[in-house]
């Protein structure tokens, strides 16, 4: 079996080691491979579902990423050494991200009503169309998505109530509740996650944040209109990296970024023109002339002069015939 390095979140690392150690016939954990909500190629992630002491269960999923050094390297573990020298690093991730590209998959064609559906149906339907889709793109059938994979995602708990935050709901019966995709309650989803993040609390948790406001010159003071609007753009630009840009897009758009725009091109400008306008020289000061300049230049290429360059000047001439005089006409 392969051997991998990664780093989990305590929580999640404190489960697998139970049920490793736990004597009982539980279901190890289970990565899925679902669509990324941005590109739409299948990814890595991995459920994961806890019990509290009173037996009530919740749920999370986590993203994989692998962390892959530039040249080959190897781990050591103990006397063993692992030839991969990548780092597998899983972080939570909101499934209402993974949600988009299912609920897109089983969009209906323009012009037709869309109407409530069960969950399940809406997740067979994306289900069936996404493992067509990556089957027939994707030559490794190891890497396309599959049925089960996805219907296994969507039995998580956590998954049924991202569900509702991003659709109209009706409960019919207290056993059939139907869904149906609601664009405007995404947008509202998307709105306050970026207004969690715009939290100084939260831009000053991450220096790559603060230097790219500093960048911007926003951190300085009488910016605190543009430093608003600064860490709103980061906000979105860190959402962007899981939403479609089409999404994306219409979030931005909800935004006016008028005046942070106008700032960061003057910025620009004077980056590429960082000469200081000349000014009228005012009373008192020494205003330097055009033969000062020249009597600086003359002594700057003297001192860059050979020193036998140097000594011919300082030579006595007096006296001496001129180089033109050995080439002019002798008289008789």
């Amino acid at each position: 079996m392969d051997t991998y390095f990664a780093v989990l979140p305590t929580d999640v690392l404190d489960t697998l080691i139970l049920q490793l150690n736990a004597d009982t016939q539980q279901t190890p954990a289970r990565f899925l491979r679902l669509p990324h909500p941005r590109t739409g190629v299948p990814s890595l992630f991995l459920p994961h579902q806890t019990q509290d002491a009173t037996k009530k269960s919740s749920s999370m999923v986590l993203e994989v990423q692998a962390v892959a050094p530039p040249n080959a390297r190897s781990w050591f573990m103990g006397e063993n050494v692992v030839s991969d020298g990548r780092l597998l690093v899983m972080t939570p991730i909101d499934p209402l991200f993974l949600l988009i590209p299912l609920l897109a998959a089983c969009k209906q064609r323009e012009g037709e009503q869309v109407n409530f559906r069960p969950a399940d149906d809406i997740f067979e339907e994306a289900a069936t169309n996404l493992a067509e889709m990556t089957l027939s793109a994707s030559q490794d059938p190891s890497l396309a998505i599959t049925v089960d994979d996805i219907m296994r995602f969507s039995a998580l708990e956590c998954t049924r109530h991202a569900m509702r935050r991003v659709c109209e709901v009706k409960e019919i019966t207290p056993e059939i509740t139907v869904f149906r995709y609601s664009q405007k309650k995404l947008q509202e989803q998307l709105k306050e996650k970026i207004m969690t993040l715009t939290s100084p609390r939260i831009t000053e948790m991450s220096r790559c944040l603060i230097r790219g406001l500093a960048k911007d010159a926003l951190m300085e003071d009488n910016y605190e209109d543009l430093l608003e609007l600064g860490r709103t753009r980061l906000a979105c630009d860190l959402l962007g990296q899981y939403l479609p840009p089409v999404i994306l897009a219409e979030v931005v758009a909800s935004y006016d970024f008028t005046k942070l725009d106008a700032h960061i091109r003057s910025l620009k400008h004077q980056q590429l023109d960082p000469s200081p306008v000349t000014a009228a020289p005012k009373k008192g000061r020494k205003v330097i002339t055009t033969v000062e300049d020249d009597n600086n230049k003359k002594r700057k290429k003297e001192k860059n002069a050979s020193q036998g360059v140097v000594k011919a000047k300082k030579a006595n001439v007096q006296g001496m015939a001129t180089l033109s005089t050995f080439f002019s006409k002798k008289t008789a």
